[in-house]
């Protein structure tokens, strides 16, 4: 049986997988390059294999992935649309360990003749499925989830390529022919020049231009996008003598008047397949159309029925890709950007270069650990990838062609000891990769983070003032820091989108409401890097006030419960920062407040050093109201019941952890033991109750 952490690692990879199929076959928008998901699913498969007990009949690795748009009414594959098994070995032995498992399966030995393959190209567009009919196309379909696609047919019959009718007296009674809409690069350039003259948007590659066309619920604006097409494999066929062979088949497609890529062999044996990959591999840039592999198959249909399919997946073929495209340009200079958490990024500015279907003039660095180990510098001749033919980066530098003398080495914390976006100073704590600027409350990049951590729940709680307002005030000029939100006026909301005189009229009220808040609270609404909502609850119960935290030493803070050297240095690095402290004087002076108290350093509190777990529910309080009780006692409240456990507060449908206690002895108490136990700890035992 498999254990629960195996268990939970399918689930959670199961969930990802789809969530990553919808982003890329529904939203054409991919969230992941390639490779990254081929490892999640090539490990859900191993899981699977070792556990079979595992293996559900909704889990990714059982479908090919993706469902139809509501725009377009659904059309059921007569032949499923399988995908094909993925070899990312880039090297010839891809193509031997395909051939040795063909033959191992088909029962051949040494002394058999090579196998008869049919080798490729595996086209960057969208699959589709073109259906016809006595030879009329009648309908054409996406791929979709592979059993269920999208209807397409009046968007594909705008593509010159694809035939409205097939040559031929005496056409099968059913032919689905299957292929690949594309979009060649030349067409994509001159498309974009147009969009670029008129000022319209521009296309991010070929391969979303095709997809993206191919979804315009418009069949106008599909035909203004220029698609081509490829068949490369037959779906339902009825009335037509099949060839014996995949090749035949393409032949006898091509004379019916279906594309067929020319960029195609017959070979025998795996020799036939490497010398097929390495050729293409050759010319692949200067290729009119974008692929991101090849694609091997046996030829013969009669040894293909023999080998059969996996639940998703012929063995009879499979796809073998290429690396990323790579390609080498000069780095001009390094500049930065600031994230919206404040990190740091160094970008590398690139003297122009075609690579992965465009134009590349910038490369992230990720990060100064990164310039380091691949010892980056200005004016050094690099290798550019684009990375799953998304995110350009520099993978290596090509040190024979360094200039002489040797520019000098990148520190970032040097070039940058102030934030480029603020002036705010840069720190990197000890563990972190990322350098930050500390001007969290100040800083324009960060503006629209620290707006919406403000005013969260946890935070201010200023309901209303969530992302799309928040877009609104920071774009418009109207709110540069927290302090700004106690200044907005009734005229100034009712002007902005989707904000009626009601609607700004409660937003101004829940501003308003959120000024008198717990100091908790507002530590926690600031932002500090590394203070979450419990540790902003320990600062306050310790310190007391604001000011007395501000002042705090590392000696001070190091004293706080859980507060370790990183997060001391989080909190005196935001307090030393005169952006910070401005705004935060300008939230006082705004009105906000808060109740303060001597703090731990002089009163211990009642239930100071006790720990509570609280399960169930309880018949006044909230659990975040009992919470809020127990810490302002001093207490602390654990999510779990352990021997280190002073008290359990069980409510009603009380779980797992009342029987914990009962096993371990704990004290349980009722809400009403609770309240007597906030008013006096001299005998915790009176409040215990017998469940």
């Amino acid at each position: 049986m498999a254990s629960p952490d195996v268990l939970a690692r399918a689930i959670t990879l199961r969930q990802e997988i789809e969530r990553h199929n919808y982003a890329y076959y529904v939203l054409d928008q991919p969230t992941i390059p390639d490779a990254e998901y081929d490892r999640l699913f090539r490990e859900l498969q191993a899981l699977e294999a070792d556990h079979p007990e595992l293996l559900t009949p909704d889990s990714p690795t059982q479908r090919v992935g993706g469902k139809p748009l509501d725009g377009f009414a659904p059309v059921r594959h007569a032949a499923p649309m399988l995908s094909i098994r993925t070899e990312t070995d880039t090297e010839a032995s891809g193509a031997l360990a395909f051939d040795a498992r063909v033959r191992r399966e088909l029962g051949l030995d040494e002394s058999d003749p090579p196998i008869e393959y049919a080798a490729e190209l595996k086209f960057d567009g969208l699959a589709i499925n073109l259906r016809y009919e006595h030879g009329v196309l009648v309908q054409a379909a996406t791929r979709g989830d592979g059993e269920t696609g999208e209807d397409v047919t009046r968007n594909i019959r705008t593509v010159h390529a694809i035939p409205l009718r097939l040559n031929s007296e005496s056409p099968p009674a059913v032919l689905e022919v299957r292929g690949e809409v594309f979009m060649r690069r030349d067409d994509f350039e001159r498309y974009n020049e147009r969009q670029r003259a008129v000022g319209k948007p521009t296309l991010v590659n070929p391969r979303n231009g095709a997809a993206g066309s191919l979804r315009q619920l418009d069949p106008r604006l599909a035909a203004q996008r220029p698609l081509s097409f490829f068949a490369y494999g037959l779906g339902e066929v009825r009335g037509w003598a099949q060839p014996v062979s995949h090749s035949a088949t393409l032949d006898a497609l091509a004379a019916l008047g279906a594309p067929v890529c020319a960029e195609r062999i017959i070979g025998s044996g795996a020799a036939a397949l490497i010398a097929f990959h390495d050729d293409i591999a050759a010319r692949r840039d200067s290729l009119p159309f974008d692929i991101d592999g090849v694609v091997y198959k046996v030829n013969r249909y009669e040894q293909q029925r023999e080998l059969g399919f996996l639940t998703r997946e012929p063995r009879w073929a499979v796809a073998h890709k290429y690396p990323a495209q790579e390609q080498l340009t000069t780095l001009l200079g390094i500049d930065i950007q600031v994230g919206r958490t404040g990190a740091l990024t160094p970008v590398a500015r690139l003297a122009p270069v075609f690579v992965g279907g465009v134009t590349v003039t910038n490369a992230t660095l990720h990060n100064q650990d990164e310039i380091d180990r691949k010892d980056v510098r200005v004016g050094d001749t690099v290798i550019v990838r684009r990375a799953g033919d998304v995110i350009p980066e520099v993978v290596a530098v090509v040190a024979e062609k360094r200039p002489n003398p040797a520019p000098p080495r990148f520190n970032l914390l040097e070039t940058y000891p102030v934030c480029p976006e603020c002036g705010s100073h840069v720190v990197r704590l000890e563990g972190e990769s990322a350098a930050r600027c500390t001007g969290g409350l100040y800083c324009p990049a960060q503006r629209k983070q620290a707006l919406l951590h403000f005013a969260g729940r946890r935070a201010m709680d200023i309901e209303g003032l969530g992302d799309k307002l928040v877009d609104q005030l920071v774009e418009r000029g109207l709110v540069h820091t927290p302090a700004d939100v106690y200044g907005l006026t009734l005229e100034t909301l009712s002007g902005l989108e989707r904000m009626a005189g009601k609607s700004a009229a409660n937003l101004l009220a829940a501003i308003e409401t959120s000024k008198a808040t717990t100091l908790a609270r507002f530590i926690f609404a600031l932002g500090i890097r590394n203070v979450g909502e419990t540790t902003a609850k320990d600062l306050a119960r310790h310190f007391g006030s604001l000011d007395r935290l501000v002042a705090a030493t590392e000696t001070d803070l190091l004293a706080v419960c859980d507060v370790g050297p990183i997060v001391a240095q989080s909190i005196m690095q935001f307090f030393g920062e005169p952006h910070n402290l401005e705004v935060v004087a300008k939230l006082r002076a705004a009105g906000v407040h808060w109740p303060e108290s001597t703090g731990l350093q002089q009163s211990a509190g009642i239930l100071a050093g006790k720990t509570l777990v609280l399960t169930g529910s309880l018949p006044t309080l909230t659990r975040d109201a009992a919470k809020e009780k127990i810490e302002a006692a001093g207490g602390k409240v654990a999510g779990s019941v352990s021997k280190k456990t002073d008290y359990v507060v069980a409510g009603e449908e009380a779980g797992s952890k009342l029987a914990k206690a009962r096993e371990l002895g704990v004290p349980i108490l009722d809400e009403t033991g609770l309240l007597a136990l906030l008013v006096s700890n001299n005998d915790a035992e009176q409040h215990t109750l017998d469940f």
